[in-house]
């Protein structure tokens, strides 16, 4: 079952498009509006079109004097995380209330909850990314927000030796969303990163020889 939202810039009223089989029992209504493909958009000044997710323009809808767009669309151009909570049939816009960690996605090969790498400053965090390859100098993993998030709270720290080149990186056009030094002495360095609409994310350190990077993934999250 595919839906579609759509928001209304007049009074932020959410409707669902999907198939007539799960109308019963729903409280939708049936209503008479019209497309209207000859309305026009920019956003900051650039013309802007609204596409679904294959790439097909998208009309937006005219009813009762209000105009109706789609909500994954305008979110995608305003740089607003947009996700469906099909539990509570609610649409969730910005940034959650709780953080999700991201050890509840997190894949890499270098993922351990060995008590004698976990721990760091006297605390153990439990589940951890912590590259301790010797001669290594570089060190990096995935993530995958899916576009459901706004904004990442990623928590690094250098052990033994600086980092001397760390970013976050947009693996759907290389564009470095954080570029930044790790020393030592800073502990444990807390990123904040924007990340609305980001499917993947590339995190990547240039770690001097005996270094390693460690990044606890139960105190690192999004949000």
């Amino acid at each position: 079952m595919k839906k579609q939202w759509i928001v209304t810039g007049a009074a932020a009223i959410l409707l669902v498009s999907t198939s007539a089989g799960v109308y019963a029992g729903t409280q939708l209504q049936q209503i008479k509006a019209y497309l209207d493909p000859s309305m026009k958009f920019k956003v900051d000044g650039k013309p802007f079109q609204p596409q679904n997710d294959k790439g097909a323009a998208l009309a937006p809808i005219s009813y009762n004097g209000s105009t109706y767009l789609p909500v994954r669309a305008i979110s995608n151009a305003l740089g607003v995380a947009v996700e469906y909570d099909g539990k509570t049939n609610t649409v969730l816009l910005g940034e959650k209330i709780a953080g999700i960690p991201i050890a509840d996605s997190f894949g890499g090969d270098q993922r351990t909850k060995d008590p004698d790498l976990t721990s760091y400053n006297g605390k153990d965090y439990k589940d951890v990314f912590f590259n301790n390859l010797s001669g290594n100098r570089s060190s990096s993993f995935m993530l995958y927000p899916k576009g459901k998030y706004q904004k990442l709270y990623l928590q690094v720290a250098a052990i033994g030796e600086d980092i001397e080149r760390f970013f976050v990186q947009d693996d759907r056009d290389d564009s470095k969303l954080e570029i930044d030094t790790i020393e030592v002495s800073e502990g444990l360095k807390t990123f904040e990163i924007n990340i609305s609409g980001v499917d993947e994310l590339f995190v990547y350190a240039d770690v001097k020889d005996g270094g390693s990077m460690f990044v606890p993934l139960t105190t690192s999250y999004y949000k």
